[in-house]
């Protein structure tokens, strides 16, 4: 029975589920091709799945979760090279040095004594969230959250100082 439900479900749904992963994938062979994934991850699971709105939130969270880490490996994967970009010279260096202050002035003055302390932990001397945790006698969660919120927070400040806000 429940191999009967996923197969109708995908069979009846593959246009919906089509869609779904061309708005997450903009080629259409991928979007199929993370489509077939989805219903191949689910088809050892085809014995737990008792009705066909569970196979279509099924297949549906499951094509999504596909789709994304196929973006995500497509990024890490084509991050360009600017040569223009990492050429050192006179310009670009007070310009790194200035955003630098600007960066520095706002953690010192726009963020709370523990954001401060997790931004240096992470971004400086390179801890990672589960070091930091231990160190601040925290959780991982809520130091996730802290460095969200100041990096966040150093954004903001950084566009409205320098007049770039969206």
């Amino acid at each position: 029975m429940s191999e009967s439900i996923l197969t109708y479900t995908f069979t009846a749904l593959r246009k919906k589920f089509l869609r779904i992963a061309m708005h997450i994938l903009p080629d259409e062979d991928d979007a199929a091709d993370a489509l077939q994934d989805a219903f191949c991850r689910l088809w050892p699971r085809r014995d737990s799945i008792d009705s066909k709105a569970e196979a279509e939130a099924l297949t549906t969270t499951t094509l999504r979760n596909i789709c994304i880490d196929n973006m995500r490996k497509r990024r890490i994967a084509t991050v360009p090279i600017d040569e223009e970009h990492d050429r050192c010279d006179e310009s670009n260096n007070s310009e790194r040095e200035e955003r630098y202050n600007e960066v520095k002035k706002i953690i010192e003055n726009g963020l709370t004594p523990q954001q401060k302390e997790i931004i240096e932990l992470k971004e400086i001397e390179g801890y990672t969230i589960e070091e930091i945790a231990r160190k601040l006698s925290s959780t991982e969660s809520a130091v996730r959250m802290n460095l969200s919120r100041a990096r966040k927070r150093i954004r903001e400040c950084y566009r409205k100082e320098a007049g770039h806000e969206e």
